[in-house]
């Protein structure tokens, strides 16, 4: 990077295709949500869609810091190939966890575990079925992802999105509406349709960037080995693997609470909101991790635009979450019911302080991958996961709470943790850097 400090425009230009990348992923779940509630036995629908996706979520999580690995490490010919190796690898090894997870005397043991009603269990073994797709298709177009960012062409990040989300759209639409399948079956089949149609397209633009690697077969430092790799990469898959454990393990205090019902079928619709602002925050990290710096010289410019974007982030949330557009969005653009309506508003209230500190998580972990000092983000997590089943376990076990209410409370609330815990490890990372 250059030694004159970043402009605030130039880190918004860089950043912009990535975080519209994120919010046309944030909008999948609140338009897949609509259409299961407008198809018949919603709160069922919505409840199994939930749990499945909860499901496949955490079978891809080791390969969702993919795309950040890729952008800090991958710079020429060798740790290209290298790092490929490595993603078809994992990427191989997730899909196998998948299909044993959709066995059938796998499911119904996890189905017992989690207290699911026969109903439901029986929609979300179908709909994993036609998740399998996900860990492949992720994996690769995560690597490729990485590829663009680090050669400065975000755009084309954002143009593979545009694919995915047209055609998760059509498809949710023909199968709604012209084939006779359940609404959590309509859900799952739009979203591998569309992360497969969307790793076909990265794949085609990033032909460039990866000619320009393959021509590069020599940089400064040490050579990428796997063994580089898997010490580097380990810690991150851990983290993701811990944090997207949280949405199964919310699911299943959930089923033990008081509502379950209601508890499973609103989570989905309000995680859905929640993460079209979590997203912005989230999409910072890989943008940070590319402009940082070898050194960090780029930390104060991008620190600023971090802190904006926390306080615009909660700031906005809030005025839904305390206004009538709450009302609005879940009723009719969610498609709840309106004693669903009523029982969501509550909760969103609680998770408006969420973007900020997922703005904040993401910055801190850029700083982080940047140093080379990636153990300490799975320790944070850690205590996040911990944090939350404890208070989960608390509040539903022994003040009988209900179960959304106590979802939110601990997810905030162990978020909060996780950013302390981090503090000092990304103060240590950035205490010598350059003044510019």
């Amino acid at each position: 990077m250059t030694a004159e400090p970043l402009k605030t425009r130039r880190i918004l230009v860089f950043w912009m295709p990535l975080a519209g990348t994120w919010l046309m992923m944030a909008v999948e779940g609140p338009f897949l949500a609509a259409v299961i509630a407008r198809l018949p036995d919603a709160a069922p629908n919505l409840a199994a869609y939930g749990v499945a996706f909860a499901f496949a979520i955490i079978v891809e999580s080791p390969v969702i810091m993919l795309m950040s690995a890729s952008t800090a490490l991958v710079n020429n010919r060798d740790s290209y190939l290298v790092f490929r190796r490595f993603t078809i690898a994992l990427s191989a090894l997730m899909t196998g966890v998948m299909v044993i997870i959709v066995m059938p005397p796998v499911f119904d043991t996890l189905a017992s575990w989690l207290n699911l009603p026969v109903a439901v269990a029986s929609l979300t073994h179908q709909a994993l079925i036609l998740m399998l797709p996900w860990p492949g298709a992720i994996g690769y177009r995560r690597l490729l992802q990485g590829l663009l960012i680090r050669h400065d062409m975000t755009r084309r990040v954002a143009y593979g999105t545009v694919v995915r989300l047209v055609t998760m759209c059509a498809t949710a639409v023909i199968a709604g509406w012209w084939l006779s399948i359940s609404g959590a079956l309509v859900g799952a089949l739009a979203l591998s349709v569309a992360v497969v149609a969307e790793a076909l397209a990265v794949r085609r633009m990033s032909r460039r960037a990866i000619r320009a690697l393959m021509d590069r077969r020599k940089t400064e430092g040490q050579p990428l080995t796997l063994s580089n790799v898997v010490k580097f990469y380990v810690p991150l898959a851990l983290s993701s693997f811990l944090a997207m454990g949280v949405q199964p393990m919310v699911t299943f205090f959930m089923g033990q609470s008081r509502m379950a019902l209601e508890s499973l079928a609103v989570l989905p619709v309000l995680n859905g909101l929640t993460f079209l602002f979590r997203s912005l925050g989230l999409s910072f990290q890989d943008a940070s991790i590319a402009l940082l710096g070898d050194h960090m010289e780029q930390y104060r410019p991008l620190r600023n635009v971090a802190c904006t974007l926390a306080i615009v982030t909660s700031v906005c949330l809030a005025v839904i979450a305390y206004s009538p557009l709450s009302f609005l969005w879940f009723y009719d653009v969610s498609g709840l019911s309106i004693g669903l309506t009523e029982f969501a508003i509550p909760p969103l209230k609680i998770l408006v302080l969420l973007p900020a500190l997922s703005v904040l998580l993401s910055f801190q972990r850029a700083l982080l991958v940047n140093a080379r000092t990636t153990k300490v983000i799975t320790w944070a997590t850690a205590i996040e996961v911990v944090g939350i089943a404890m208070i989960l376990w608390i509040a539903i076990q022994h003040f009988n709470s209900v179960g959304v209410m106590a979802a939110v409370t601990a997810i905030v609330l162990g978020r909060i943790c996780a950013n302390i815990l981090l503090m000092p490890a990304c103060w240590r990372a950035t205490r010598d850097t350059p003044t510019l």
